[in-house]
């Protein structure tokens, strides 16, 4: 059967070898005893996890698209350890011990991600090459030495030069806790091994209110289940009741055309490492295993009201402004071709800080707030939430995101006035780094406060 998809697909989707149609039939209602709502990466571990468990479980998800069609299937394929909320503010929150815990536990998701798509036989080009965080500029130095972690490591001028041929280049830090990956691959092969195990999935099948014991349809049809768990991310604020729990933030992404042996040879990255470098509007990128450069990152305007719409996912200016970006942090790409451009949205919540929970009083659960570092959080969250919900007491419920409760964004016209503002203050420190060379200090605590993002 074939539905239509409005989003622009991505890369990853338009080189995953599945059709761009939605091959699972919808579903108007039913009875089960467990409904997940959201068949992203969040629904879609959720659920592998949950008939690990308890094998004979009736499990649906529902999916208002195609599993795979969100965020998991147009991030930037970083499998990393990074969790939004750093160490040193869990730990203020949440005692040094379960900071730790919570970080040890996001390292191992990395590999967890790998060890589960082996085991599914899911090829998503999984290469543990870690992350580069570059200094592309002397103000960017101090704030990324600063930044880094216990396991990274601070590489000069040199030494980062031996990894990546960036044209300026004043030092990087290191980590290994990362993996690049194809995420539709992985999302389609998630979907494909939950439903060897029995799982139902409902593609086309749009939920438009959630409440103890029920999922109401967009259709007008009922699922009723004992337990509901909401996995729904940068889509969040299309349910009754939450548009402000979740603050749909664009990300965008470009990619070039498959790279010839000798400028890979000059940009390096040869394990596959992930990038990114100190500037405040944050970019990302990845060298896939095709041989391209997907380069990614912030600056598409927050819609008023939380509003989704395809159109969002395509900003030339956004797009222009990547372009130019990765041109002149690689400038031996050359006349290579921007071949991709696509984007989606990604869940931020008010305090940056990820969670997952269930109440089994009302049999409600949910995970999400990921801020853009789903990928391996989700595989966390998943295996959590499996433990929440069949009453397993393991060291993965204790862990300090669990239960966590962020405040409501602030009502429009507020939000819309503080993100967007936040967002033109990020670039402008940005440009007056570029130009003068020193850190913009000053900047750096307005957007603190303003966006309240630590």
């Amino acid at each position: 059967m074939h539905h239509p998809l409005p989003w622009p697909p991505s890369l990853w989707h338009q080189t995953c070898d599945v059709e761009d149609s939605l091959n699972r039939a919808p579903l108007d209602g039913g009875d089960v005893d467990v409904v997940i709502v959201g068949g992203g990466f969040g629904g879609l571990w959720t659920a592998r996890e949950l008939v690990t468990r308890r094998p004979h479980t009736a499990v649906v998800v529902l999916e208002a698209n195609r599993c795979g069609w969100g965020a998991s299937g147009r991030n930037g394929g970083w499998c990393s350890a990074l969790f939004p909320v750093p160490e040193a503010q869990l730990a203020a929150r949440h005692g040094a011990e379960a900071a730790a815990a919570q970080m040890a536990a996001m390292r191992d998701a990395v590999d967890e991600v790998g060890r589960a798509a082996a085991a599914e036989g899911i090829d998503c080009h999984y290469a543990k090459g870690g992350t580069l965080t570059l200094a592309t500029s002397p103000a960017h130095v101090d704030r990324v030495r600063a930044a880094a972690g216990e396991h990274e490591v601070w590489l000069d001028a040199s030494a980062a030069r031996e990894r990546v041929g960036a044209a300026e280049l004043w030092g990087a830090t290191h980590t290994p806790h990362c993996a690049a990956l194809h995420p539709a691959r992985l999302a389609t092969g998630l979907a494909d091994a939950v439903e060897r195990r029995g799982v139902r999935i409902a593609e086309g099948t749009t939920v438009a209110a959630i409440e103890p014991g029920r999922v109401h349809l967009a259709s007008g049809g009922t699922v009723r289940a004992p337990v509901v768990l909401r996995c729904t991310e940068g889509y969040t604020a299309s349910l009754a009741g939450e548009r402000r729990t979740l603050l749909p933030v664009y990300s965008l992404m470009i990619a070039t055309e498959p790279l010839d042996d000798r400028t890979w040879a000059s940009i390096g990255l040869h394990r596959r490492e992930t990038f990114t470098d100190g500037r405040h509007l944050l970019v990302y990128g990845q060298r896939t295993a095709d041989g391209r450069l997907a380069f990614g990152g912030r600056g598409a305007p927050y819609h008023f009201g939380s509003r989704l719409d395809p159109r969002q996912d395509l900003e030339p200016r956004v797009f222009d402004a990547l372009e130019a970006t990765l041109r002149e942090l690689f400038p031996q790409l050359g006349a290579a071709r921007i071949t991709h451009r696509w984007g989606g949205p990604l869940g931020v919540p008010r305090d940056w800080h990820a969670s997952v929970g269930f109440d089994p009083a009302t049999g409600l659960g949910w995970a999400g707030g990921y801020v853009g570092d789903g990928v391996s959080t989700t595989n966390l969250a998943g295996r959590t939430l499996a433990d929440l919900v069949t009453g397993a007491d393991t060291a993965l419920v204790h862990l300090p995101w669990v239960g966590h409760r962020s405040p409501r964004w602030e009502p429009e016209p507020l939000r819309w006035l503080g993100v967007n503002a936040g967002t033109r203050l990020a670039a402008a420190a940005d440009r007056r780094e570029a130009r003068t060379g020193r850190p913009d200090r000053l900047a750096a605590r307005a957007l603190d406060r303003l966006l309240g993002a630590h």
